[in-house]
């Protein structure tokens, strides 16, 4: 029944509450959230509400009453879940995130109880089959609860579902193993001398010290020694990324690269376990594989459907991506006057990153000037007025509301309805921070996800925002970092913030610029991380699988990168728990939104016109229309086609974006 509305949220709009004029609440505005054990409450009284419903709809006859008490049940039990998962992620009081960590796994064998709860499964096929629902979103609504019941396993004999049952628990509790390992086990390396690493990045790594033996004068004495700098670099994904991209020291690099892409070493079993239980699940419920379990309910449609569309985009982009190795493996040449030198894994960060600023005169702090926090998020405001005749407002936040100090609340005001939007934002020492440009784009992506909840107006929330068919549901997210790249928009609020002056035209055709360097190399990667999620939960071989080795030979098919032997970076991919067979949602999501951006922005990005029909022909709809249905009256017939028994993006208008 829940669980398509139990799927992890985005965490740009990671909660959301009435605004209220007590001054004195508990977190994210639930007075019952006062302490952290206020969480116990929390549950109890959800599931206490979710008991009287399902009473309430085993004494009512088939209706469309029945379809809307089971929305509420989905609603009460989802916002614990929400409210639990955004605590325990990001909280910084240990008993806040233990609570909520309690919280969440007591709610989620409720919502396997609600699940498996006959009187729901019969009272809505009642009301399917008898006929009693009269609006087309009450009929999908129905339809879309059934499957979901049927997916857990309602429908098995008594020993399947019990052990379906087990198997679900089994699964989510190693998924938050896997999470909590890659947070809390990120490996790190030592670095000696501290010199070795770029002065303008040294601040953010701790310093270490080891004693070596002193100067050559003074070695007949050997107790003689000197006391050494150094500095301890933590490689999870943050630190990993900047390191590789700053240092010269081709031995740093590769130490990093290799202690980066091999930790948590645990992961490598959490996930073969993980892989076992979702296979035994899927097979239980009758599917060859997980991830035609997974993708079944989608557009897609199975496995086969989207390997084939992502083996046909391999195939075509990889002469450009080889051709875009070579231009970076001549360049490391001609760097390190070696003719011969062979580009390595632990080399693209850096020399990509070379390249891309030499050739465009890009200077990060430059940029990062025309983008503090504060007139982004004007230029969110200017983007909601221009498109749909909204604003932001700042709004304070009340006494417990927060989990932070900085965090700060906005709320979005249309002229006929009012909604509260909370994010949060880093800052540094107080004052407001800078953002890159690529920071910027993730603010407009996360942005996207935010209006498809803010904006979405449906009869059921079970179909509110983001709660749409997976391999669509990052369509608006992807549409709206088209934005954070056209100059139309940014010079509207990126301002110098010494001068006031706007971002100039050469700049962002700059910063274009540099983007389309090497996009064949970036899309290729995406490829690859597709078809590795679907191989690892596609069909299993006899014997358990290898997935390190498997890992290997598909990097070394799928990309034109060789594989570093001793890494296992898929250790530390999280997107194999969360989004496990559905990685693929990025590339049809990025399709979807390159052909909408193009047929539709592109040319009056900013006009009430565009505006209102992304809200409503897209936004407003969340998932109460047939996603397909939907894209075509949006952009056209031509965004999507037919493939075996399932459909896939059209790919045209991605391969002239990257030229091909």
């Amino acid at each position: 029944m829940l669980s398509r509305a139990a799927a992890i949220r985005r965490g740009a709009a990671a909660a959301f509450s009435t605004v209220s004029a007590k001054t004195e609440t508990g977190l994210y505005g639930f007075d019952v959230l006062r302490t952290a054990k206020g969480f116990r409450r929390f549950v109890d009284e959800a599931i206490q509400r979710s008991d009287e419903l399902v009473a309430y709809v085993a004494q009512m006859p088939p209706s469309a009453e029945i379809v809307r008490a089971m929305d509420e049940i989905s609603n009460t039990v989802c916002t614990v879940i929400d409210s639990a998962e955004l605590c325990r992620q990001t909280h910084p009081d240990r008993e806040f995130v233990e609570e909520s960590d309690k919280a969440s796994m007591m709610i989620f064998e409720h919502l396997q109880y609600l699940n498996t709860n006959t009187t729901l499964y019969n009272a809505i096929l009642k009301a399917e089959s008898e006929g009693a629902l009269l609006t087309e979103e009450a009929r999908r609504a129905a339809t879309t609860l059934r499957v979901d019941f049927e997916k857990g396993g309602i429908h098995l004999s008594k020993d399947k579902l019990e052990r379906v049952n087990q198997l679900n628990l089994e699964i989510v509790q190693l998924g938050r193993k896997f999470n909590e390992n890659v947070v809390n086990k990120p490996g790190f390396v030592d670095v000696y001398p501290a010199s070795r690493v770029p002065r303008n990045i040294q601040h953010n790594f701790k310093p270490v010290y080891r004693f070596k033996p002193g100067s050559a004068e003074k070695q007949s004495n050997q107790m003689d020694t000197i006391r050494q700098q150094g500095l301890r670099i933590v490689t999870d994904s943050e630190n990993l990324s900047a390191v590789l991209r700053s240092i010269s020291d081709e031995e740093v690099r590769k130490h990093i690269y290799m202690v980066g892409n091999s930790e948590p070493c645990e992961n490598i079993g959490v996930l073969s376990e993980l892989i076992g239980a979702r296979d035994d699940f899927a097979k239980i419920m009758g599917c060859k594989s997980y991830a035609d379990f997974a993708i079944r309910p989608n557009m897609a449609a199975s496995a086969d459907v989207v390997m084939s569309f992502l083996g046909d985009l391999s195939n075509i982009v990889r002469q450009k991506a080889d051709e875009e190795f070579k231009i970076i493996q001549d360049f490391k040449r001609k760097m390190c006057n070696e003719k011969s030198a062979n580009l390595e894994p632990w080399d693209e960060d850096y020399f990509i990153g070379m390249m891309k600023s030499s050739a465009h005169n890009l200077n990060s702090s430059v940029i990062a000037k025309y983008f503090p926090l504060s007139q982004c998020l004007k230029g969110l405001n200017i983007l909601v007025e221009s498109l749909f005749g909204a604003t932001f407002h700042q709004i304070p936040m009340r006494d417990g509301e927060s989990w932070h100090p900085d965090v700060i609340k906005l709320s979005l005001h249309h002229p006929d309805e009012i909604v509260a939007l909370v994010c949060n934002f880093s800052s540094s020492n107080g004052r407001t921070p800078r953002l890159s440009h690529g920071e910027l784009e993730t603010l407009f992506h996360e942005f996207g996800h935010a209006l498809h909840s803010l904006l979405s107006r449906t009869e059921y929330q079970h179909f509110s925002g983001t709660r749409v068919a997976l391999d669509v549901a990052e369509t608006p997210s992807n549409l709206f970092e088209c934005y954070a790249w056209d100059y139309r928009v940014l010079r509207t609020f990126a301002l110098d913030e010494t001068t006031g002056d706007p971002i100039s035209e050469k700049l962002v055709k700059a910063l274009n610029a540099s983007r389309n360097m090497f996009p064949a190399t970036e899309l290729q990667r995406q490829i690859f991380y597709s078809i590795m999620d679907l191989t690892l939960f596609g069909e299993q071989p006899s014997k358990p699988m290898d997935t390190v080795s498997t890992v290997a030979d598909l990097k070394q098919k799928h990309t034109s990168w060789k594989h570093a032997e001793g890494t296992q970076w898929h250790a530390r991919f999280t997107h194999l728990i969360n989004y496990g067979a559905g990685y693929y949602s990025y590339l049809y999501a990025r399709c979807f939104a390159t052909t909408i951006w193009q047929q539709v922005c592109q040319e009056d990005p900013l006009s009430r016109s565009t505006g209102s029909t992304i809200r409503d022909k897209l936004l407003r709809h969340g998932g109460s229309k047939d996603p397909s249905t939907m894209l075509k009256d949006f952009a056209g017939d031509a965004i999507i086609r037919n493939s075996g028994t399932g459909v896939v993006p059209d790919i045209g208008a991605l391969c002239r974006e990257i030229g091909l």
